[in-house]
């Protein structure tokens, strides 16, 4: 019963306090389904076969209620770029950190030289990521203070993912058409 409580504030609260995204990142997210089939394919053709059973296990488990107490605190998390010149590529752990407020959930990816820090809010149905990937040596800004116009650089890009939390120890968050590198990212959390 607490936890339908939780959920249902925060569905109230997110809905009236998403911020706006920008018609890029909407494009993005449109593509969604699209981005991710070709990039999937390419994956599973070219990917070496532990790297695609690891593939398979981040895609694995049915999304459930996005927000929830338990997403709270540290977790484990890993890239896993699909598509473009490596076909599939499966990177270590590293730390990142979700904290729910009235609002939403905030993330930020911590460690690494590769980060990102933003919201997670409901939008359409379902729980979207607006944030900013940022390289380690850089200090990001937020989503909402982009320019209208900023298309990203090599060290700062403007990041837009579906968020699906499938149980309290994994979850996930799945990047259409990201600026640089690949076709598709899969930020696989684990505690």
């Amino acid at each position: 019963m607490r936890i339908a409580s939780f959920a249902a504030f925060v569905l109230m609260a997110s809905t009236a306090y998403a911020q706006d995204i920008r018609p890029q990142e909407q494009a993005r997210l449109d593509r969604y389904e699209r981005t991710a089939g070709a990039a999937l394919l390419e994956a599973m053709a070219g990917g070496a076969p532990a790297d695609v059973a690891a593939l398979g296990t981040a895609l694995s488990g049915k999304a459930q209620v996005a927000f929830d107490p338990s997403l709270q605190g540290e977790w484990r998390c890993r890239t896993i770029r699909l598509g473009g010149a490596e076909q599939l590529a499966v990177y270590t752990n590293f730390k990142c950190r979700m904290a729910l407020d009235n609002t939403g959930v905030s993330f930020e990816k911590l460690s690494g030289s590769q980060r990102t820090k933003g919201r997670i809010t409901l939008r359409g149905g379902r729980a979207v990521y607006l944030g900013v990937g940022y390289h380690s040596s850089e200090t990001p800004q937020d989503y909402a203070d982009l320019a209208t116009d900023f298309e990203g650089t090599e060290t700062l890009t403007p990041d837009v993912a579906v968020f699906e939390r499938v149980s309290p120890t994994r979850a996930r968050l799945m990047f259409p058409a990201p600026i640089n590198e690949s076709d598709f990212d899969i930020l696989e959390l684990t505690r």
